[in-house]
């Protein structure tokens, strides 16, 4: 078990991919940050890694992500919608950049796939592929647990603040031995260790990316639930031990050979009841999503 642990706390750095939030406004031309600078992550002790994703003002600052945690950001996409060579969710680089004056949030997403297109000299194409799906559904006995209580200083329940409105974002997650944690600001907060799940103030968007990384197969939101819920699950050592080690999959983390031994024990029972628990059903089916195929990309950026 604890070299269980040891090997999959690099997994936390996927995590900030469901904070960034969807967003569809009009867009000029092809922004581009004002100035950026890219370099390659430096080594953090397996102990106590962390990620971090900080916006102030017109400062953008990205901590130890994968080219595909990048790639996911600037195209909205979750990682199993990205296909590339396969040390796309290895490699890690860290980014400084700036916003020119006058830019909205909304521009940082444009900006980043120009910086991808720029400095790594990356080409890509959009097809759609069938996928094999848990569809999160509402089940028939009705949604067992309620919203989030609303907040005292906003007057309502909900958790992470949008990037793209105003005020400063510091969103972080640490990993280590004792397991994950995640905290996305304004009283949202993931923790996952001890063979429990804990998260508060979540949205079904964020839960949903997070069963995505635990299970075989994507996770579909299709419960049209709007609100943000705190919510806890519990799971046997067995399937605690497997959640861990697909999330590291699912990370692009390099595991040992007897890992994959390591899942033979686990039935994914304890996952599904958990579920279960909240009013909820992962219900399997097939779904057409769009992919983004990486036809060219560089594993070294253009100088700064």
């Amino acid at each position: 078990m604890g070299k269980a642990v040891r090997v999959v706390t690099r997994w936390a750095v996927a995590a900030l991919l469901v904070w960034f939030p969807a967003f569809g406004q009009t867009q000029p031309p092809r922004p581009e940050f004002e100035v950026a600078s890219i370099r390659p992550s430096g080594p953090q002790p397996p102990e106590q890694l962390g990620v971090g994703v900080h916006i102030d003002g017109a400062q953008v600052t990205l901590n130890y992500m994968t080219l595909r945690d990048y790639i996911g950001m600037a195209y909205e996409l979750k990682n199993y919608q990205i296909s590339g060579p396969e040390w796309v969710p290895s490699t890690r680089f860290d980014i400084a950049a700036k916003v020119p004056a006058g830019a909205g949030r909304n521009q940082i997403r444009p900006m980043l796939r120009a910086l991808l297109e720029d400095r790594f000299q990356m080409k890509t194409h959009r097809e759609n592929r069938e996928f094999a799906v848990y569809a999160l559904v509402v089940a028939k006995g009705g949604l067992k647990m309620k919203e989030s209580p609303l907040d005292p200083e906003t007057g309502d329940s909900t958790g992470p603040a949008d990037p793209l409105r105003g005020g400063g974002i510091n969103v972080t997650a640490q990993g280590g031995r004792g397991g994950v944690s995640v905290n996305y600001g304004r009283g949202a907060s993931i923790n996952f260790a001890n063979d429990k799940f804990e998260g508060r103030k979540l949205s079904m968007r964020i839960f949903t990316e997070w069963l995505g990384r635990f299970m075989d197969r994507p996770v579909v939101d299709m419960t049209d639930l709007q609100g943000t819920y705190d919510i806890s699950l519990e799971f046997t050592p067995e399937d605690y031990r497997a959640m861990m080690i697909r999330s590291a999959m699912a990370a692009g983390v390099v595991l040992p050979p007897q890992a994959m031994t390591w899942l033979q024990g686990a039935s994914g029972e304890s996952l599904f009841a958990a579920v279960q628990t909240l009013g909820l059903k992962l219900d399997s089916r097939k779904a057409p999503l769009e992919v983004l195929v990486v036809d060219k990309i560089e594993r070294m950026p253009t100088e700064n």
